[in-house]
Order: C-alpha cells, then structure tokens, then sequence
C-alpha cells in the first residue's frame, strides 16, 4: 500500500503549504469546505475553533476534509485500487486458493501458511521476524529457522502427551520463543493462548483455569512471580516450560532449551481442518470473568485476505505492528497475516519510547506500520519535532487500530511522517479487519472506512429500550444516510470467532435476525463510510439527545492544550444524564480554572451546549487497557462509586483514582450532577 498524493516529504520537512496541498480536494458530505489557510492549520495541529451545532446523532462527528489519493502517485501498485470492484469480484473460496493447504490434502494449519509452505522455497533464507534489542541491535529468524524450531517445539509437545485441542499458554514478552511456541502449538493441532505478560497472578490464573491450560511457557522471572504460587489451584496445568531456564528449572517446571535441544527437527504436521480450534483469545467484559473467544483455522484465509487489502502488504515490504501477541491484533497482524504472506516483520523487544520507536521506523526501513491511536497520540503529544533527522522515506503506509482514531490525529501524520493515518476496524471476536480506509482510496478523517470485500456490514435500529428490533425474524436495518444504529455483520467470514469457551448461551446472545451484534454503535454516511458513535453501554442520553462519547472527546482533543480525554455520563435529575469530561494536557500546559472554563467553551462552540461537557476535571492519566483503549466504564464506576468488573487488562493498578479534581467545577453544573 503506497502512501497519497503527493509523494511523501521526510518527516518533519513538510511545509505547512506542502500539508495544505494534501488536504485539497473533495470535502465529504454534509460538511463544508475549508480555505487554504484553514487546510495549514489543520495540517500542522492548530485548529480553528470555529461554530459547529449539531444534533447528536444524525450527522458525522467532525468537519475535517476528506483527504483525496492520487493513483499516479503511488511507489506501489497498491492491491485494492477499485473499490467497488474489487468488493465485486471478491469470494471467501477465492482467498482460500490463495493459500497453500497441508500437503497430500490433509487439511489447513496456520502454521504451515505462515512458515513452512515460505521455507520450502526461495524465501526460506528471507527474515520473517527481525527482532530489536535494547541495545537497537538486531536479530533474526529466518523463514527456514521458523519452520524447524517450531517444528520441534511441536515434537516437545508430544513428547509430555500435549494432544490436540489441548491448550497451550504463553507468559512472556515478545522474543523468539513465544513466535515459535504459537506455531509449534498450530502444528501439533493444540490451541494457543496467548497471555500479556503485565498482567498479575490473579489475571493469570483467572485464564489458566478457564481456559483448561495444559502447558504454559514463561519465564524464570515470571513463573516466580505469578504463578508459582498458584499451582496447587490449577490442577490441569501439568507443565511449565522456562524459556530461560539454563539448564536449572525451577521446582515443577521444565527447561524449554533443553527440550528442545533434543527433539527431532522434522515431523509432519498434524492433519487440521480448517474448523479446527487453533485459538483462543480471552477479552474482558464489564461485569464478571474474561470471555474466551474460539478462533478456527481457517482464520488465516482472513488474515491474508486483509493483509493484502486492508495492510496492503506486498513481499518486499518490511512491516512492522507494535501490538503485542497478547492482544488479538499483536496475534492477527503482528504475528499471522504478515507471515502468511512472507514478508519481514519487526519485533521491538522494548516497550514503547518515542525517540527509539522514530529510529526504528527509520534504521529497520520500515514501509508498512500499524500500530495503535493511543500511541500516536502519545507521538502527537511529544511533537512532530522529535521525528525531524530521522529518514522516514521507506514508510509508505501507516494504519492504526484499537480504539477509535480521532481526525486530529489521521492528519497530524501529514506532519510526522509525510501522509495521513489510516484508521480501520474490528473486534477480539471478528478475528481480522472488517472495515477500513484504504492505501487508494479517499479518507475522510473520523470515519473507520469501509467494509472490507468478502464483509457485508449494516446498522440495526435500537429500540426505545436500547434492543435491537426484529420483525418476523429479521433485523430491522437502519436505511437512512448519518442515523445511528448498531453495527452488525453478517455472519460467515472466516475469522468469524466460533464461541465463548464454555458459555453458549452468551455466544448466541450475540446473532439477532440474520446478523453479529457488535456492541458498537455507528452512523454510516450516503457513501457507505461508518463513523463509530460509541459502545452500546457508553452512549450518553442527556434530554432526549443521544450523545456518542468519541464525538465530544474528539472535538475536545482539538483545543490546543487537549492530550487526550475520556467522557461519560453522570446521572442528572432534569436532564437524565449529562456529559462529564476527564481531560490530559499537552505538555507546557498547567491545569486551572481558567483552562478548564476555556475547554468548555470551545466544546460548546464545537458541538453545541445541548452535547458539550457541563463538568470537566483534569486527570494526570486515563484509566485505559494495555492495548490502549480508554476504559469509559471504569471512568464512571470510580466516579460514581459503582462496582469496576473486571479490571485485568487496566494499564494502572485498580483502585487508583481516575482522574483528580484541579479545578472547581465549571458553572452552569446541572442540578444533582456529583461534585
């Protein structure tokens, strides 16, 4: 996928007028076009606040330009340059043919998709992981390397009597031993589980039990800490695997080394078929335990399917996808699709840096970027100065994931890394990318995109009690151009998640008259663009307006000392409830009264006083979840003294206070509003 129109400036040398030059074009509907002088100041962060009235719920959150491409301009051909066409001329059987299957038909294994078919032929000298040090040294593994290593780990899996279906954990940070752990699991017909390595004991034994462990690898460290203790309440797990352990396991744990050191290089990978459970991924919910979403085979038919439209990879691209393989899209995209498809990928080691994810960028010629909106917003926040000498030219596309991207931030990359940020969407439970904007086509900042070929996408109308309305069986779709109604999909894609590991009824729950259910709730534009409103359960409805949360913290992000925020609703006795703002500031920027009435206003100008926030306290950090997604319900359970749920994958330590109240409360606070 090749960056817009024009061909990409360095990074920090792009000309305010060069930014405006991008921005030119088609301004999508309902929205009115900008001046050349507004186009700058969009393009180099400064934003104008200038009167916005909308009524919630009937017209896209921003008026921010669409953002043309230009075919011409391309350095790659990109693979989806037709979008309509190539919806029209795609099929699931199709991607399928793509793919190699297991020699002798013995069915589909992701494994085999992402390293052995790449090893048996001239790629097998190619690097599939290039893993960075902390030091910024470098080293790798080669498709072959991939193959044979997990090629053994799968031998040690049977060698304990791991079978198939048996799940297999891991517990450790991004190094070469957990890549290989997941495919040698693919190849042995066990099922891989992937646990991030923050998460504490509780957390860990929380998925351990319900997701039957059989086998866990980790390491030294880790097993010390969270789970040696926990042995005797995990019966199943009957082998811990230390990927460090030279030669001296723990007490009840096995050198992985060792083991592997002596089981056999080859053997044939075991027979799957493309329904076969190959993993499970835990997400939380608001209320009670983790959900185990149930991932098949034939998940990798959509992994390489989007890879190739919604990442546009191509086989001398070097990718690289900052998520970690304990979140779905560190599994999806920083581990399988790219594989599948044979190109380089780049494993930083670290933890992000902004200055070291800048040298990375540009020392490992990166082409290919996806990573997450909250780590453009911390980039955002640092200042497009810091990418300045840094040799951003190989860059050619870059795609973010994990939360809404507000529209500041897709054209804050014009700034920093010479084109815009592409933003896409999907869930634990889709497995791979549903709707997105892509290399060719136009962006119109603060929408998600559109549907990928081969997913038909729809919203459902809600009813008065927030259901989804059916008749004679059938959902009730929304029709109307900009009508909020519930994202749905229609069932089949393959990636499609198979259950809840052992909660059947919450899985059917989710499929209402011919569709998923996605939680989300979204407009979609006369041109078939979808905006994300908000969850389902995040909405706010303040005197009969129902107000999306991403709508008000974008346009709040558009004040000059605005990081980042998080909004809710607070119950009100007149209103029903009203908008609450939770705000970061930029740096250089001291939280006042002053400041604080100054953001309000510009909501209110913004968006109108019937959605701008009536309260607003700073906060030093957001509550979010390790993947960065900003925990909306945990900002108003701790305001409001309500149970939290689960908080595993919080990236703060539960109990801490969500925000601190710097500044009284601004007038004009509804009667009954908390204090």
């Amino acid at each position: 996928m090749a960056g817009p129109d024009p061909e990409p400036s360095p990074a920090g040398q792009m000309s305010a007028s060069g930014a405006a030059s991008v921005l030119t074009g088609t301004v999508f509907p309902g929205h009115g076009a900008w001046d050349c002088t507004g186009l700058t100041a969009l393009a180099t962060g400064a934003v104008r606040a200038s009167d916005v009235s909308m009524t919630a719920g009937t017209e896209p959150s921003t008026r921010w330009p669409a953002i043309p491409k230009d075919p011409g301009s391309f350095r790659v051909r990109p693979n989806l340059m037709d979008y309509d066409a190539s919806r029209a001329a795609f099929s699931w059987d199709h991607a399928r043919r793509e793919l190699s299957g297991l020699p002798e038909g013995r069915g589909l294994n992701i494994a085999f998709e992402a390293a052995d078919r790449h090893a048996a032929g001239e790629l097998g000298v190619r690097e599939a992981l290039r893993f960075i040090r902390a030091d910024g040294s470098s080293h790798a593994l080669s498709y072959a390397e991939l193959a044979e290593q997990s090629s053994r780990f799968a031998a040690v899996l049977r060698s304990l009597g791991v079978g198939r279906g048996e799940r297999v954990f891991s517990l450790t940070g991004r190094n070469p031993s957990l890549y290989i752990a997941m495919l040698g699991t693919f190849k042995n017909a066990s099922v891989f589980c992937p646990l991030f390595s923050a998460f504490g004991p509780e957390p860990v034994r929380q998925r351990l039990q319900l997701g039957s462990g059989r086998a866990l690898i980790t390491t030294r460290a880790l097993y010390r800490r969270k789970v040696a203790q926990l042995r005797d309440s995990l019966p199943e797990l009957r082998h811990v695997l230390l990927i460090d352990a030279e030669g001296s396991p723990e007490p009840g744990t096995l050198d992985l080394a060792g083991l592997m050191q002596a089981a056999p290089a080859g053997g044939q990978i075991a027979a799957t078929q493309p329904e076969d459970m190959a993993l499970l991924h835990f997400t939380s919910g608001t209320t009670g335990t983790p959900k185990g979403a149930i991932h098949v085979h034939d998940a990798v038919t959509a992994h390489h399917a989007t890879g190739t439209f919604a990442l546009d990879l191509h086989p001398e691209d070097i990718y690289w996808c900052t998520a970690d393989p304990g979140w779905v899209t560190g599994t999806s995209y920083g581990v399988l699709a790219p594989l599948s498809h044979g190109v380089t990928s780049i494993v930083d080691e670290e933890e992000m840096d902004a200055d070291r994810w800048y040298r990375i960028l540009a020392e490992q010629h990166v082409s290919v970027w996806y990573t997450a909106p909250t780590a453009l917003r911390m980039l955002m926040k640092a200042g497009a100065d810091r990418a300045a000498g840094h040799d951003l030219s190989a860059l050619r596309f870059v795609a973010s994931v994990g939360e809404p991207l507000n529209p500041e931030v897709v054209v804050w990359g014009t700034e920093a890394f010479g084109q815009p940020v592409h933003d896409n969407w999907w869930q634990t439970e889709t497995g791979g990318i549903m709707i997105s904007n892509f290399v060719a086509t136009e962006i119109r900042p603060g929408s998600m995109g559109r549907p990928l070929p081969g997913i038909e996408a729809a919203l459902v109308a809600r009813d008065a009690q927030d259901k989804p309305v059916v008749r004679d069986g059938q959902a009730v779709l929304v029709t109307e151009p900009d009508t909020m109604g519930e994202l749905a999909l229609r069932p089949g894609w393959p990636s499609m998640f198979r259950g809840y590991l052992h909660e059947e009824e919450r899985y059917r729950r989710c499929f209402v008259g011919g569709w998923y259910l996605t939680g989300d709730l979204a407009k979609r534009d006369a041109d078939g663009y979808y905006w994300f409103v908000g969850r389902g359960d995040d909405v706010i409805k303040s005197s009969g307006h129902l107000i999306g949360p991403f709508e008000v913290e974008s346009s709040l992000m558009e004040h000059e000392a605005v990081a980042e925020a998080g909004v809710i609703g607070i119950p009100d006795p007149v209103a029903g409830e009203v908008v609450k703002a939770f705000v970061e500031l930029r740096p250089g920027w001291e939280p006042s009264e002053e400041l604080q009435l100054d953001i309000i206003g510009f909501a209110r100008k913004r968006l109108g006083p019937a959605v701008a926030p009536r309260l607003l306290d700073f906060t030093t950090a957001l509550p979010k979840t390790r993947s960065g997604k900003i925990l909306r319900r945990l900002l108003k359970a701790r305001e409001l003294g309500l149970p939290e749920g689960d908080t595993s994958t919080i990236e703060s330590p539960p109990g801490a206070p969500a925000a601190t109240d710097t500044a009284p409360k601004a007038p004009g606070t509804a009667p009954g509003a908390p204090q």
